[in-house]
Formats: structure tokens, C-alpha cells, sequence
């Protein structure tokens, strides 16, 4: 649970998985079912011990279209769910931003390139 900690700070904004149901107008289950296919990750927080996923994964319509292929690679190269939250939203000064970031300005290609740079 302490290495979620610091996520607290980076990430900011937090959505509940029923939070995530509503916005996208599915039902919990399904939710699940998306972070089980890592379309989404998650993390649990709190004394409640409650599942919870960064509000940047989302845009007005939907989940941020980029972010499912960008958690498979990271996925890939053994990141935990956590680890994979920590490095988006974690400030990289090559870029200049944090990469959760450059995805919302359509920059997958090169957030991509360097997610698969970090397997080798």
C-alpha cells in the first residue's frame, strides 16, 4: 500500500470504477472487465482499501483512445498496475511533461517509442 502513496500527489484526480461506469455509461462489471483486459489500470487507496483510476485516463467521450496500447507495452515490459501510473504521470523533461500528458496532445507514437525503449 505506501508505494500507491506517492501516486496520491502525482496523479491528483481519482474516479472510483462506479465513478467510471457513469462516465462511460456501462455497468461496474464491465469496468472490470476493462482493467482485466488492461484497456484501464487501477490502484487501491485509502483505509477502505477501494480500487481507483486516474481521472486523465478519460476525455469528455470516453477513455483516452492511446492509453490501452501505451499499459499493454508497459504491461509487456513487467510494469506493475501502480508502476505503469507512476511512469505516466511522472514529469519526464525530454518530453517536456508527463506522458499521461503528451497522450491527451496526440503524441502516442512517440510515447510508445519510448514505453518500448524502457523493456530492453
Amino acid at each position: 500500500m505506501k508505494e500507491n502513496q506517492d501516486l496520491e500527489a502525482l496523479v491528483g484526480e481519482w474516479l472510483t470504477l462506479p465513478d467510471v461506469a457513469e462516465h462511460l455509461d456501462v455497468i461496474v462489471t464491465r469496468v472490470h472487465r476493462m482493467i482485466k483486459e488492461k484497456q484501464l489500470v487501477d490502484v487501491r487507496r485509502g483505509e477502505a482499501n477501494v480500487r481507483y483510476v486516474p481521472a486523465a485516463f478519460f476525455t469528455e467521450t470516453g477513455i483516452l483512445k492511446p492509453l490501452r496500447g501505451t499499459i499493454m507495452v508497459l504491461a509487456d515490459a513487467g510494469f506493475t498496475d501502480a508502476e505503469i501510473i507512476r511512469w505516466l504521470f511522472t514529469d519526464d523533461e525530454s518530453l517536456p511533461g508527463r506522458p499521461i500528458d503528451a497522450l491527451h496532445a496526440g503524441k502516442k507514437t512517440e510515447i510508445r517509442r519510448r514505453a518500448q525503449a524502457l523493456a530492453w
